[in-house]
Protein backbone atom coordinates (compact mmCIF):
# COMPACT_ATOMS: atom_id res chain seq x y z
CA UNK A 1 0.00 0.00 0.00
CA UNK A 2 1.21 3.28 -0.58
CA UNK A 3 -1.49 5.67 -0.02
CA UNK A 4 -1.93 7.33 2.88
CA UNK A 5 -4.75 6.99 5.30
CA UNK A 6 -7.46 9.70 4.97
CA UNK A 7 -10.22 8.26 6.88
CA UNK A 8 -8.49 8.99 10.26
CA UNK A 9 -6.98 11.92 12.05
CA UNK A 10 -4.93 13.72 15.10
CA UNK A 11 -6.94 16.58 14.67
CA UNK A 12 -10.14 16.04 16.90
CA UNK A 13 -7.80 14.94 19.64
CA UNK A 14 -7.77 16.81 22.96
CA UNK A 15 -4.52 18.93 22.86
CA UNK A 16 -3.49 16.87 25.97
CA UNK A 17 -2.95 13.94 23.54
CA UNK A 18 0.48 16.04 22.13
CA UNK A 19 1.40 17.50 25.96
CA UNK A 20 3.36 14.23 27.42
CA UNK A 21 7.03 14.81 28.60
CA UNK A 22 7.71 11.21 29.20
CA UNK A 23 10.21 11.35 31.63
CA UNK A 24 10.54 7.72 32.08
CA UNK A 25 12.18 7.33 28.60
CA UNK A 26 14.77 10.20 28.88
CA UNK A 27 16.93 7.65 31.04
CA UNK A 28 17.13 5.07 27.51
CA UNK A 29 18.87 8.53 25.51
CA UNK A 30 22.51 7.57 25.96
CA UNK A 31 24.75 10.15 27.14
CA UNK A 32 27.01 10.22 24.42
CA UNK A 33 24.10 11.27 22.38
CA UNK A 34 24.69 15.22 21.07
CA UNK A 35 22.45 15.40 18.21
CA UNK A 36 18.94 13.40 18.33
CA UNK A 37 15.62 13.06 16.20
CA UNK A 38 12.37 12.49 17.26
CA UNK A 39 9.71 11.20 15.18
CA UNK A 40 6.15 12.05 16.54
CA UNK A 41 7.82 14.90 18.73
CA UNK A 42 4.28 16.10 19.35
CA UNK A 43 4.46 19.46 21.15
CA UNK A 44 8.14 18.62 22.02
CA UNK A 45 7.99 18.07 25.18
CA UNK A 46 10.17 15.42 25.63
CA UNK A 47 12.72 17.00 22.98
CA UNK A 48 12.66 20.09 25.22
CA UNK A 49 13.76 18.13 28.40
CA UNK A 50 16.55 16.62 26.63
CA UNK A 51 17.82 19.67 25.22
CA UNK A 52 17.46 21.41 29.24
CA UNK A 53 18.96 18.97 30.96
CA UNK A 54 21.69 17.88 28.39
CA UNK A 55 22.16 20.91 26.65
CA UNK A 56 22.52 18.86 23.12
CA UNK A 57 20.71 19.39 19.69
CA UNK A 58 17.03 18.12 19.41
CA UNK A 59 15.31 18.02 15.88
CA UNK A 60 11.68 16.96 15.68
CA UNK A 61 9.24 15.51 12.76
CA UNK A 62 5.41 15.76 13.26
CA UNK A 63 2.63 15.75 10.98
CA UNK A 64 -0.31 17.40 13.12
CA UNK A 65 0.06 20.81 11.95
CA UNK A 66 -0.65 22.88 15.80
CA UNK A 67 1.62 20.65 17.55
CA UNK A 68 4.18 20.94 15.06
CA UNK A 69 4.11 24.91 15.53
CA UNK A 70 4.58 24.81 19.48
CA UNK A 71 7.23 22.29 19.01
CA UNK A 72 8.86 24.35 17.14
CA UNK A 73 9.16 27.02 19.86
CA UNK A 74 10.80 24.30 21.87
CA UNK A 75 13.35 22.46 19.69
CA UNK A 76 16.15 23.42 17.73
CA UNK A 77 14.50 22.38 14.56
CA UNK A 78 10.90 20.76 13.61
CA UNK A 79 10.07 19.99 10.05
CA UNK A 80 6.60 19.46 9.78
CA UNK A 81 5.37 16.62 7.96
CA UNK A 82 5.25 12.36 7.42
CA UNK A 83 8.52 10.58 8.35
CA UNK A 84 9.87 9.17 5.28
CA UNK A 85 12.84 10.02 2.92
CA UNK A 86 10.69 12.84 0.93
CA UNK A 87 11.52 14.98 3.99
CA UNK A 88 15.03 14.71 3.60
CA UNK A 89 16.47 14.13 6.71
CA UNK A 90 20.32 14.62 6.70
CA UNK A 91 21.93 10.86 6.60
CA UNK A 92 24.56 9.59 8.71
CA UNK A 93 23.65 13.23 11.33
CA UNK A 94 21.79 12.07 14.49
CA UNK A 95 23.30 9.90 17.67
CA UNK A 96 19.83 8.74 18.63
CA UNK A 97 16.35 8.50 16.44
CA UNK A 98 13.66 8.47 18.97
CA UNK A 99 10.00 6.83 18.79
CA UNK A 100 8.37 7.51 21.46
CA UNK A 101 4.84 5.36 20.92
CA UNK A 102 5.17 6.03 17.07
CA UNK A 103 5.95 2.92 15.17
CA UNK A 104 2.45 1.10 16.32
CA UNK A 105 0.68 4.75 14.49
CA UNK A 106 2.74 3.11 10.77
CA UNK A 107 1.34 1.16 8.54
CA UNK A 108 4.69 0.21 8.03
CA UNK A 109 6.83 0.28 10.89
CA UNK A 110 9.80 -1.63 9.82
CA UNK A 111 10.66 0.53 6.74
CA UNK A 112 10.68 3.28 9.06
CA UNK A 113 13.22 1.66 11.23
CA UNK A 114 14.92 0.97 7.67
CA UNK A 115 15.33 4.93 7.25
CA UNK A 116 16.16 5.50 10.71
CA UNK A 117 19.30 3.18 10.29
CA UNK A 118 20.68 5.34 7.16
CA UNK A 119 20.44 9.10 9.45
CA UNK A 120 22.11 7.23 12.45
CA UNK A 121 26.07 8.28 13.20
CA UNK A 122 28.28 5.12 13.58
CA UNK A 123 27.65 4.88 16.92
CA UNK A 124 23.82 5.81 16.83
CA UNK A 125 21.33 4.19 18.26
CA UNK A 126 17.26 3.88 18.18
CA UNK A 127 15.04 4.29 21.22
CA UNK A 128 11.91 3.43 20.86
CA UNK A 129 8.83 3.43 23.35
CA UNK A 130 5.89 0.86 22.08
CA UNK A 131 2.49 -0.62 23.62
CA UNK A 132 2.14 -4.20 24.64
CA UNK A 133 -0.89 -5.95 23.53
CA UNK A 134 -0.36 -8.34 25.65
CA UNK A 135 -0.48 -6.24 28.23
CA UNK A 136 -2.56 -7.92 31.49
CA UNK A 137 -5.56 -5.85 31.69
CA UNK A 138 -5.87 -6.01 27.99
CA UNK A 139 -6.00 -9.51 28.04
CA UNK A 140 -8.73 -10.06 30.80
CA UNK A 141 -10.65 -8.02 28.57
CA UNK A 142 -10.11 -10.16 26.20
CA UNK A 143 -10.28 -13.13 27.39
CA UNK A 144 -13.30 -12.29 30.06
CA UNK A 145 -15.23 -10.02 28.85
CA UNK A 146 -15.05 -10.41 24.68
CA UNK A 147 -13.67 -7.16 24.75
CA UNK A 148 -11.22 -5.44 21.97
CA UNK A 149 -13.01 -1.89 22.04
CA UNK A 150 -10.97 1.07 20.49
CA UNK A 151 -10.35 4.33 22.64
CA UNK A 152 -9.20 7.94 22.32
CA UNK A 153 -5.85 6.82 23.75
CA UNK A 154 -3.83 3.49 25.44
CA UNK A 155 -3.47 0.05 23.70
CA UNK A 156 -6.30 0.43 21.96
CA UNK A 157 -5.76 3.88 20.38
CA UNK A 158 -7.83 4.37 17.39
CA UNK A 159 -5.17 5.68 15.45
CA UNK A 160 -3.01 2.53 15.98
CA UNK A 161 -2.36 0.56 12.92
CA UNK A 162 -0.04 -2.12 14.54
CA UNK A 163 0.13 -4.18 17.16
CA UNK A 164 3.10 -5.73 19.42
CA UNK A 165 4.11 -7.80 21.95
CA UNK A 166 8.05 -8.31 23.22
CA UNK A 167 8.87 -11.09 21.27
CA UNK A 168 7.72 -9.62 18.19
CA UNK A 169 9.39 -5.77 19.07
CA UNK A 170 12.51 -7.73 19.05
CA UNK A 171 11.83 -9.73 15.87
CA UNK A 172 10.68 -6.46 13.81
CA UNK A 173 14.17 -4.73 15.08
CA UNK A 174 16.49 -7.70 14.30
CA UNK A 175 14.64 -8.04 11.06
CA UNK A 176 15.29 -5.18 10.18
CA UNK A 177 19.17 -5.12 11.09
CA UNK A 178 19.27 -3.92 14.38
CA UNK A 179 21.06 -5.37 17.33
CA UNK A 180 19.25 -4.94 20.61
CA UNK A 181 20.99 -3.29 23.65
CA UNK A 182 17.44 -2.98 25.74
CA UNK A 183 14.31 -4.24 25.95
CA UNK A 184 13.02 -2.72 29.65
CA UNK A 185 9.52 -2.88 30.73
CA UNK A 186 8.11 -0.03 31.82
CA UNK A 187 4.83 1.40 33.23
CA UNK A 188 4.19 -2.53 35.47
CA UNK A 189 0.97 -2.90 36.79
CA UNK A 190 1.12 -3.86 40.55
CA UNK A 191 -2.58 -5.47 40.40
CA UNK A 192 -5.99 -4.13 41.47
CA UNK A 193 -7.99 -3.89 45.28
CA UNK A 194 -11.02 -5.30 43.41
CA UNK A 195 -11.65 -8.69 44.50
CA UNK A 196 -12.33 -10.43 41.23
CA UNK A 197 -8.74 -8.70 39.95
CA UNK A 198 -7.11 -9.73 42.78
CA UNK A 199 -8.58 -13.43 41.79
CA UNK A 200 -7.14 -12.63 38.34
CA UNK A 201 -3.83 -11.15 39.92
CA UNK A 202 -3.17 -14.17 42.12
CA UNK A 203 -3.88 -16.80 39.79
CA UNK A 204 -1.55 -15.05 36.89
CA UNK A 205 1.32 -14.75 39.57
CA UNK A 206 1.09 -18.46 40.20
CA UNK A 207 0.64 -19.74 36.78
CA UNK A 208 3.58 -17.17 36.22
CA UNK A 209 5.59 -19.16 38.67
CA UNK A 210 4.67 -22.42 37.51
CA UNK A 211 5.61 -21.69 33.97
CA UNK A 212 9.14 -20.06 35.13
CA UNK A 213 8.05 -16.64 34.36
CA UNK A 214 6.48 -17.52 31.16
CA UNK A 215 3.88 -14.68 31.65
CA UNK A 216 6.44 -11.85 33.14
CA UNK A 217 5.93 -9.28 30.06
CA UNK A 218 2.19 -9.30 30.60
CA UNK A 219 2.56 -7.18 33.74
CA UNK A 220 3.92 -4.04 31.42
CA UNK A 221 2.01 -1.63 29.65
CA UNK A 222 4.76 -0.54 27.06
CA UNK A 223 8.70 -1.45 26.16
CA UNK A 224 11.26 0.13 25.90
CA UNK A 225 13.82 -0.41 23.17
CA UNK A 226 17.42 0.54 22.81
CA UNK A 227 18.63 -0.99 19.65
CA UNK A 228 21.54 0.00 17.17
CA UNK A 229 22.49 -1.28 13.40
CA UNK A 230 24.85 -4.55 13.21
CA UNK A 231 26.05 -3.29 10.05
CA UNK A 232 25.40 0.18 8.89
CA UNK A 233 23.80 0.15 5.22
CA UNK A 234 21.58 2.52 4.29
CA UNK A 235 19.04 1.57 1.30
CA UNK A 236 19.74 3.30 -1.90
CA UNK A 237 16.45 3.31 -3.64
CA UNK A 238 13.42 4.23 -1.83
CA UNK A 239 11.35 4.22 -4.94
CA UNK A 240 8.84 1.31 -2.93
CA UNK A 241 8.60 3.66 0.38
CA UNK A 242 5.27 3.10 2.26
CA UNK A 243 5.99 3.85 5.67
CA UNK A 244 3.47 6.85 6.71
CA UNK A 245 1.71 8.20 9.86
CA UNK A 246 -1.79 8.81 9.52
CA UNK A 247 -2.52 12.04 7.83
CA UNK A 248 -3.16 15.33 10.42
Amino acid sequence: MTERIHQLSYDTYPTGYFQGVRPEMLRFVPAHCRRVLEVGCAEGAFGESLRTTRKIEVWGVEPNKPAAAKAKARLDRVIEGVFGPEIALPAEYFDCVVFNDVLEHMLAPEMALRYAKGLLTPSGVVVASIPNIRFLPMVYKLMIHARWEYEDSGILDKTHLRFFTRSSIVNIFEREGFAIDNVCGIHAWEGSPHTRWLLWWRAFKLANVIFFNKFGDMRFLQFAVVAKPMVQLVEKDNSHWNTFLISP
